[in-house]
């Protein structure tokens, strides 16, 4: 059995509250869970302590016996000191612009160029 910490969605309709929970990979996302190890409230701000409340006991436990955590919760960990920051990802290379959008922005810049200088 695959086990993840992730994210299970509660609140209200544009309200959104989540409780970071441990759930096998196959159930839904608001489905059944193992055990509820905190909770994440996106409303308060940055700084505020009950923005997001994590059992760090038992995160540990679960890591050791192998849980997964999503993308939103490896951060919520490495904030935690529990596990190591993920590297900055990337912008995929899917979403640059194709090669005759690169070629407007050159001419562009081209041209903005040798109006300045």
């Amino acid at each position: 059995m695959s086990l993840k910490i992730r994210l299970a969605r509660g609140g209200a309709k544009k309200r959104p509250f989540y409780s970071i929970v441990i759930a096998d990979a196959r159930s839904p996302r608001d489905g059944r869970f193992i055990e509820k190890i905190g909770t994440y409230n996106p409303m308060l701000p940055r700084e505020h302590e009950q923005r997001v409340v994590l059992d760090a006991e038992r995160a540990k436990h679960w890591l050791g016996v192998g849980a997964q955590p999503t993308d939103r919760v490896v951060l919520f960990l490495a904030n935690a000191g529990l596990v190591e920051k993920p590297a900055v990802r990337e912008t995929p290379k899917k979403s640059a612009p194709k090669a005759k959008a690169q070629e407007r922005l050159k001419a562009e810049a081209a041209a903005k160029a040798a109006a300045e200088g």
